[in-house]
Protein backbone atom coordinates (compact mmCIF):
# COMPACT_ATOMS: atom_id res chain seq x y z
CA UNK A 1 0.00 0.00 0.00
CA UNK A 2 1.24 3.51 -0.78
CA UNK A 3 0.24 6.85 0.63
CA UNK A 4 1.12 10.14 -1.02
CA UNK A 5 4.53 11.31 0.14
CA UNK A 6 5.45 8.16 2.03
CA UNK A 7 5.93 4.52 1.14
CA UNK A 8 3.93 2.54 3.67
CA UNK A 9 4.72 -1.06 4.48
CA UNK A 10 2.81 -4.05 5.80
CA UNK A 11 5.75 -5.21 7.88
CA UNK A 12 5.09 -6.53 11.35
CA UNK A 13 3.26 -4.19 13.71
CA UNK A 14 0.15 -6.33 13.62
CA UNK A 15 -2.27 -7.71 11.04
CA UNK A 16 -1.15 -8.37 7.46
CA UNK A 17 -3.99 -6.38 5.87
CA UNK A 18 -3.03 -3.14 7.64
CA UNK A 19 -0.26 -0.75 6.71
CA UNK A 20 2.48 -0.04 9.22
CA UNK A 21 5.18 2.63 9.46
CA UNK A 22 8.90 1.97 9.72
CA UNK A 23 11.24 4.06 11.85
CA UNK A 24 12.80 5.46 8.68
CA UNK A 25 9.39 6.59 7.47
CA UNK A 26 8.69 8.21 10.83
CA UNK A 27 12.07 9.98 10.69
CA UNK A 28 11.14 11.33 7.24
CA UNK A 29 7.65 12.41 8.31
CA UNK A 30 8.95 14.31 11.33
CA UNK A 31 12.31 15.41 9.94
CA UNK A 32 12.16 18.68 11.89
CA UNK A 33 9.98 20.58 14.33
CA UNK A 34 8.04 22.32 11.56
CA UNK A 35 7.04 19.04 9.89
CA UNK A 36 5.83 17.58 13.20
CA UNK A 37 3.93 20.73 14.15
CA UNK A 38 2.11 20.92 10.81
CA UNK A 39 1.28 17.19 10.85
CA UNK A 40 -0.33 17.49 14.29
CA UNK A 41 -2.19 20.63 13.20
CA UNK A 42 -3.53 18.84 10.11
CA UNK A 43 -4.85 15.92 12.16
CA UNK A 44 -6.44 18.25 14.71
CA UNK A 45 -7.96 20.61 12.13
CA UNK A 46 -8.51 18.65 8.89
CA UNK A 47 -10.77 21.43 7.59
CA UNK A 48 -8.53 24.29 8.67
CA UNK A 49 -7.62 25.82 12.04
CA UNK A 50 -10.30 26.76 14.54
CA UNK A 51 -9.98 29.02 17.56
CA UNK A 52 -10.19 26.89 20.74
CA UNK A 53 -11.83 29.80 22.61
CA UNK A 54 -14.63 30.98 20.30
CA UNK A 55 -14.55 28.21 17.63
CA UNK A 56 -14.13 30.80 14.87
CA UNK A 57 -12.43 29.70 11.65
CA UNK A 58 -11.40 33.29 10.90
CA UNK A 59 -7.82 32.48 11.90
CA UNK A 60 -4.42 33.71 10.80
CA UNK A 61 -2.05 30.74 10.58
CA UNK A 62 1.65 30.27 11.31
CA UNK A 63 2.27 33.71 12.77
CA UNK A 64 5.78 34.81 13.68
CA UNK A 65 5.95 34.16 17.42
CA UNK A 66 8.29 31.98 19.51
CA UNK A 67 5.47 29.87 21.02
CA UNK A 68 2.12 30.72 19.46
CA UNK A 69 1.19 29.51 15.98
CA UNK A 70 -2.19 31.13 15.20
CA UNK A 71 -4.18 34.30 15.83
CA UNK A 72 -7.98 34.54 16.04
CA UNK A 73 -9.31 37.57 14.18
CA UNK A 74 -12.68 37.36 15.94
CA UNK A 75 -11.54 37.16 19.56
CA UNK A 76 -11.15 40.40 21.49
CA UNK A 77 -7.58 41.72 21.11
CA UNK A 78 -6.99 39.12 18.37
CA UNK A 79 -5.82 36.51 20.86
CA UNK A 80 -3.07 34.13 19.80
CA UNK A 81 -3.01 30.40 20.40
CA UNK A 82 -0.89 27.37 19.56
CA UNK A 83 -1.70 23.94 18.17
CA UNK A 84 -1.41 22.59 21.72
CA UNK A 85 -4.03 24.88 23.29
CA UNK A 86 -7.31 23.09 24.01
CA UNK A 87 -5.75 19.60 23.98
CA UNK A 88 -3.94 17.34 26.44
CA UNK A 89 -0.72 18.93 25.14
CA UNK A 90 -1.65 22.32 26.58
CA UNK A 91 0.99 23.60 28.96
CA UNK A 92 3.58 21.12 27.72
CA UNK A 93 7.10 22.41 27.04
CA UNK A 94 7.94 19.33 24.97
CA UNK A 95 8.60 19.89 21.29
CA UNK A 96 6.10 18.84 18.66
CA UNK A 97 8.61 16.24 17.43
CA UNK A 98 8.58 14.68 20.90
CA UNK A 99 4.80 14.45 20.76
CA UNK A 100 4.64 13.10 17.21
CA UNK A 101 7.25 10.38 17.73
CA UNK A 102 5.83 9.66 21.20
CA UNK A 103 2.41 9.05 19.61
CA UNK A 104 4.02 6.62 17.16
CA UNK A 105 5.76 4.65 19.92
CA UNK A 106 2.63 4.66 22.09
CA UNK A 107 0.57 3.38 19.15
CA UNK A 108 2.84 0.63 17.87
CA UNK A 109 3.86 -1.02 21.15
CA UNK A 110 0.88 -3.30 21.63
CA UNK A 111 1.87 -4.21 25.19
CA UNK A 112 2.53 -0.57 26.08
CA UNK A 113 5.74 1.39 26.48
CA UNK A 114 7.19 2.28 29.86
CA UNK A 115 8.11 5.83 30.82
CA UNK A 116 11.71 4.68 31.33
CA UNK A 117 11.96 3.46 27.75
CA UNK A 118 10.15 6.50 26.37
CA UNK A 119 12.49 8.85 28.21
CA UNK A 120 15.48 7.10 26.62
CA UNK A 121 13.94 7.01 23.13
CA UNK A 122 12.93 10.70 23.12
CA UNK A 123 15.77 12.13 25.22
CA UNK A 124 13.41 13.68 27.76
CA UNK A 125 13.19 13.17 31.53
CA UNK A 126 11.39 10.14 32.96
CA UNK A 127 8.94 12.47 34.70
CA UNK A 128 8.09 14.18 31.38
CA UNK A 129 7.74 10.79 29.67
CA UNK A 130 5.39 9.51 32.40
CA UNK A 131 3.27 12.67 32.15
CA UNK A 132 3.16 12.36 28.34
CA UNK A 133 1.95 8.76 28.55
CA UNK A 134 -0.80 9.67 31.00
CA UNK A 135 -1.95 12.42 28.64
CA UNK A 136 -1.93 10.05 25.66
CA UNK A 137 -4.01 7.57 27.63
CA UNK A 138 -6.53 10.34 28.28
CA UNK A 139 -6.81 10.85 24.51
CA UNK A 140 -8.29 7.33 24.33
CA UNK A 141 -11.16 8.25 26.69
CA UNK A 142 -14.47 7.83 24.89
CA UNK A 143 -18.13 8.23 25.77
CA UNK A 144 -19.97 4.96 26.42
CA UNK A 145 -21.23 3.30 23.25
CA UNK A 146 -24.02 0.75 23.53
CA UNK A 147 -23.00 -2.59 22.00
CA UNK A 148 -25.63 -4.41 19.95
CA UNK A 149 -24.20 -7.84 20.62
CA UNK A 150 -23.72 -10.60 21.12
CA UNK A 151 -21.65 -9.17 23.98
CA UNK A 152 -19.19 -11.07 26.16
CA UNK A 153 -18.76 -9.84 29.75
CA UNK A 154 -15.98 -10.82 32.14
CA UNK A 155 -14.05 -9.47 35.12
CA UNK A 156 -10.38 -9.52 35.99
CA UNK A 157 -8.38 -8.43 39.01
CA UNK A 158 -5.24 -6.29 39.04
CA UNK A 159 -2.68 -6.23 41.82
CA UNK A 160 0.44 -7.84 43.20
CA UNK A 161 0.79 -11.45 44.27
CA UNK A 162 0.24 -12.00 47.96
CA UNK A 163 3.48 -13.97 48.34
CA UNK A 164 5.42 -10.93 47.13
CA UNK A 165 3.76 -8.48 49.54
CA UNK A 166 5.40 -7.31 52.72
CA UNK A 167 4.46 -9.18 55.90
CA UNK A 168 2.74 -6.03 57.23
CA UNK A 169 0.48 -5.71 54.16
CA UNK A 170 -0.19 -9.44 53.97
CA UNK A 171 -1.48 -9.45 57.54
CA UNK A 172 -4.11 -6.83 56.69
CA UNK A 173 -5.69 -9.08 54.04
CA UNK A 174 -8.32 -11.66 54.84
CA UNK A 175 -9.82 -14.12 52.41
CA UNK A 176 -8.50 -15.71 49.25
CA UNK A 177 -8.03 -15.05 45.54
CA UNK A 178 -8.76 -11.44 44.57
CA UNK A 179 -8.55 -9.97 48.08
CA UNK A 180 -6.39 -6.85 48.01
CA UNK A 181 -6.68 -6.44 44.23
CA UNK A 182 -8.68 -4.02 42.10
CA UNK A 183 -11.55 -5.31 39.97
CA UNK A 184 -12.03 -4.40 36.32
CA UNK A 185 -15.07 -5.46 34.30
CA UNK A 186 -15.03 -5.56 30.52
CA UNK A 187 -17.36 -6.08 27.57
CA UNK A 188 -16.49 -7.22 24.06
CA UNK A 189 -18.97 -6.77 21.22
CA UNK A 190 -18.77 -9.57 18.68
CA UNK A 191 -20.41 -7.40 16.02
CA UNK A 192 -17.68 -4.74 16.04
CA UNK A 193 -14.97 -6.56 18.04
CA UNK A 194 -14.72 -3.41 20.18
CA UNK A 195 -14.05 -3.49 23.89
CA UNK A 196 -15.21 -1.31 26.78
CA UNK A 197 -13.78 -1.75 30.27
CA UNK A 198 -14.16 -0.03 33.62
CA UNK A 199 -12.47 -0.17 37.02
CA UNK A 200 -15.10 -0.97 39.66
CA UNK A 201 -15.09 -0.79 43.44
CA UNK A 202 -17.19 -3.92 43.83
CA UNK A 203 -18.31 -6.95 41.86
CA UNK A 204 -21.74 -7.11 43.45
CA UNK A 205 -25.00 -7.46 41.53
CA UNK A 206 -25.80 -3.75 41.26
CA UNK A 207 -22.32 -2.86 39.99
CA UNK A 208 -21.92 -5.61 37.40
CA UNK A 209 -25.47 -5.42 36.08
CA UNK A 210 -25.20 -1.63 35.98
CA UNK A 211 -22.08 -1.96 33.82
CA UNK A 212 -23.80 -4.38 31.45
CA UNK A 213 -26.90 -2.22 31.08
CA UNK A 214 -24.77 0.89 30.60
CA UNK A 215 -22.75 -0.68 27.78
CA UNK A 216 -25.25 -2.85 25.87
CA UNK A 217 -28.45 -2.18 23.98
CA UNK A 218 -31.69 -3.54 25.38
CA UNK A 219 -31.92 -6.13 22.60
CA UNK A 220 -28.33 -7.33 22.98
CA UNK A 221 -27.59 -10.95 23.81
CA UNK A 222 -25.12 -11.21 26.70
CA UNK A 223 -22.75 -14.06 27.58
CA UNK A 224 -21.02 -14.31 30.96
CA UNK A 225 -19.35 -16.75 33.29
CA UNK A 226 -21.62 -18.49 35.81
CA UNK A 227 -21.46 -15.70 38.41
CA UNK A 228 -24.37 -15.12 40.77
CA UNK A 229 -24.19 -11.34 40.36
CA UNK A 230 -25.43 -11.63 36.74
CA UNK A 231 -28.58 -13.58 37.62
CA UNK A 232 -31.74 -11.67 36.77
CA UNK A 233 -29.94 -9.50 34.19
CA UNK A 234 -32.33 -7.40 32.12
CA UNK A 235 -30.95 -8.78 28.84
CA UNK A 236 -31.11 -12.05 26.90
CA UNK A 237 -28.47 -13.88 28.93
CA UNK A 238 -26.62 -17.20 28.82
CA UNK A 239 -23.61 -18.49 30.74
CA UNK A 240 -20.73 -20.94 30.74
CA UNK A 241 -19.64 -22.52 34.01
CA UNK A 242 -15.86 -22.20 34.19
CA UNK A 243 -15.71 -23.71 37.67
CA UNK A 244 -17.21 -26.90 36.25
CA UNK A 245 -14.74 -26.97 33.35
CA UNK A 246 -17.20 -25.58 30.79
CA UNK A 247 -15.65 -22.91 28.56
CA UNK A 248 -17.56 -23.16 25.28
CA UNK A 249 -21.09 -24.33 24.58
CA UNK A 250 -21.89 -23.61 20.96
CA UNK A 251 -21.79 -19.85 20.54
CA UNK A 252 -21.90 -19.25 24.29
CA UNK A 253 -18.44 -18.33 25.60
CA UNK A 254 -16.35 -15.40 26.85
CA UNK A 255 -13.13 -16.26 24.99
CA UNK A 256 -12.97 -12.92 23.15
CA UNK A 257 -12.99 -10.69 26.22
CA UNK A 258 -10.65 -13.12 28.01
CA UNK A 259 -8.21 -12.73 25.12
CA UNK A 260 -8.30 -8.96 25.70
CA UNK A 261 -7.54 -9.50 29.40
CA UNK A 262 -4.60 -11.72 28.43
CA UNK A 263 -3.04 -8.87 26.42
CA UNK A 264 -3.74 -6.42 29.23
CA UNK A 265 -2.08 -8.72 31.77
CA UNK A 266 0.99 -9.17 29.55
CA UNK A 267 1.32 -5.39 29.39
CA UNK A 268 0.92 -5.21 33.16
CA UNK A 269 3.54 -7.84 33.96
CA UNK A 270 6.02 -7.35 31.12
CA UNK A 271 5.94 -3.59 30.51
CA UNK A 272 4.54 -1.62 33.41
CA UNK A 273 5.09 -4.07 36.31
CA UNK A 274 2.87 -1.90 38.51
CA UNK A 275 -0.44 -0.17 37.86
CA UNK A 276 -1.59 1.81 40.87
CA UNK A 277 -5.36 1.77 41.58
CA UNK A 278 -5.31 5.59 41.28
CA UNK A 279 -4.28 5.49 37.61
CA UNK A 280 -5.59 2.04 36.66
CA UNK A 281 -8.54 3.33 34.60
CA UNK A 282 -6.14 5.17 32.29
CA UNK A 283 -4.15 1.98 31.67
CA UNK A 284 -7.42 0.16 30.98
CA UNK A 285 -8.41 2.93 28.54
CA UNK A 286 -5.02 2.60 26.83
CA UNK A 287 -5.39 -1.12 26.12
CA UNK A 288 -9.07 -0.83 25.18
CA UNK A 289 -8.33 2.11 22.88
CA UNK A 290 -5.45 0.34 21.18
CA UNK A 291 -7.54 -2.81 20.80
CA UNK A 292 -10.43 -0.92 19.19
CA UNK A 293 -8.28 0.58 16.42
CA UNK A 294 -6.00 -2.43 15.82
CA UNK A 295 -7.33 -3.00 12.28
CA UNK A 296 -6.53 0.57 11.17
CA UNK A 297 -3.30 1.61 9.47
CA UNK A 298 -0.66 2.95 11.85
CA UNK A 299 -0.87 6.48 10.45
CA UNK A 300 -4.65 6.46 10.98
CA UNK A 301 -4.25 5.21 14.55
CA UNK A 302 -1.84 8.06 15.22
CA UNK A 303 -4.23 10.59 13.69
CA UNK A 304 -7.01 9.20 15.88
CA UNK A 305 -5.00 9.90 19.01
CA UNK A 306 -4.50 13.54 17.97
CA UNK A 307 -8.24 13.82 17.34
CA UNK A 308 -8.89 12.30 20.76
CA UNK A 309 -6.75 14.99 22.42
CA UNK A 310 -9.26 17.69 21.52
CA UNK A 311 -11.10 19.36 24.37
CA UNK A 312 -9.16 17.55 27.09
CA UNK A 313 -6.76 19.12 29.56
CA UNK A 314 -4.61 17.46 32.17
CA UNK A 315 -2.21 19.30 34.48
CA UNK A 316 0.45 17.57 36.52
CA UNK A 317 -1.11 18.78 39.77
CA UNK A 318 -4.47 17.31 38.77
CA UNK A 319 -2.78 14.03 37.93
CA UNK A 320 -1.14 13.54 41.31
CA UNK A 321 -3.28 15.62 43.68
CA UNK A 322 -5.35 12.78 45.16
CA UNK A 323 -2.51 11.02 46.91
CA UNK A 324 0.67 12.77 45.81
CA UNK A 325 2.30 9.76 44.15
CA UNK A 326 6.06 9.67 44.48
CA UNK A 327 8.46 8.65 41.73
CA UNK A 328 8.86 5.29 43.47
CA UNK A 329 5.09 4.76 43.41
CA UNK A 330 4.92 5.61 39.70
CA UNK A 331 7.56 2.97 38.94
CA UNK A 332 8.30 2.17 35.30
CA UNK A 333 4.81 2.97 33.98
Amino acid sequence: MVRKGFEMTNKALGKSHRSGLTLLEVAKMFADEDHAKKWIAKQRWPNGPKCPRCQSTNVQSWIKHPNQTHRCRDCKNNKMFSVKIGTVMEGSKLKYRHWAVGIYLFTTNIKGISSMRLHRELGITQKAAWFMLQRLRKAYELEANLFSGPVEIDETYVGGKRKKMSNAKRKTLTGRGAVGKTAVVGAKDRETNNVSAEVVQSTDKDTLQGFVEGNTGEEAEVFTDYVAAYRGLDRAHDTVNHSAGEYVRGRVHTNGVESFWAMFKRGHKETYHKMSPKHLQRYVDEFAGRHNVRDSDTIDQMAGIVTGMEGKRMTYDQLIEDNGLSSAARGGG
